[in-house]
């Protein structure tokens, strides 16, 4: 049995592992993506060593063994599933189911996961087009063909596949914009020189920095 904290560690070495292409994640890593004390981390992943659930090395970091990392791809499946149930079932904004999913996960059955999976018709990614793990540990959906909103050039048609922050204040900027999951727009003008990217959006034009447009991954139309 894990507890709520051990698996908010293993799913979070997990994500930071996915974003960084590394098996391997830091003390400093873990303590900004937890918003802890590197020192608090350090006893956790010691914790997590003698579970079996990682390898920690001093001043190296971290690195799920294979049972840590199927509790993480457990964690990551609920917790993504159920912000799209949320999202599907209860008309909920993808700036409003993270919180809600995080203290779900932890309580709901592995059985009512599946059955979710099931109504939802087997779905590949989540609100925030986030893969979602299959019940063997698969990544589902093809996360490889986006590429960010900065390296698109004028002129060209784009659809939203992907929103790599999912901060809610910034979420909720995104739907107040005119941007969701699959929205087609038209960039009007990319200049790196600026640093901004204006798209059009539902008949309006919507400017946005690169540091912004750059947590939207995109495909071409």
């Amino acid at each position: 049995m894990t507890t709520l904290t051990v698996e908010n560690y293993l799913k979070t070495t997990l994500l930071t592992c996915l974003k960084t292409g590394s098996d391997w994640v830091t003390t400093g890593q873990l303590a900004v993506a937890m918003s802890v004390a590197p020192g608090t981390v350090t006893s956790m992943l010691k914790t997590l060593s003698e579970t079996g659930h990682a390898d920690y090395r001093p001043y190296e970091g971290v690195r799920l063994t294979d049972s840590g990392r199927e509790v993480a791809l457990r964690m990551l499946r609920r917790h993504r599933l159920i912000e799209l149930f949320l999202v599907k079932t209860l008309n909920l904004d993808w700036d409003q189911v993270h919180e809600e999913a995080e203290n779900m996960e932890h309580a709901v059955s592995d059985n009512l996961v599946d059955r979710m999976d099931e109504f939802l018709g087997r779905p590949v990614v989540d609100p925030h087009g986030d893969p979602i793990p299959s019940a063997d540990g698969a990544m589902r959906g093809n996360p490889e063909r986006a590429i960010p909103l900065t390296s698109v050039s004028s002129g060209t048609r784009i659809r939203i596949v992907r929103v790599t922050d999912q901060e809610g204040d910034f979420l909720r900027f995104l739907r107040e914009s005119g941007f969701s999951l699959h929205k087609e727009c038209h960039v009007v003008h990319n200049s790196p020189e600026a640093g901004i990217v204006t798209t059009e959006v539902d008949g309006r034009q919507v400017t946005l920095g690169h540091p912004v447009a750059q947590q939207l991954l995109v495909e071409l139309v």
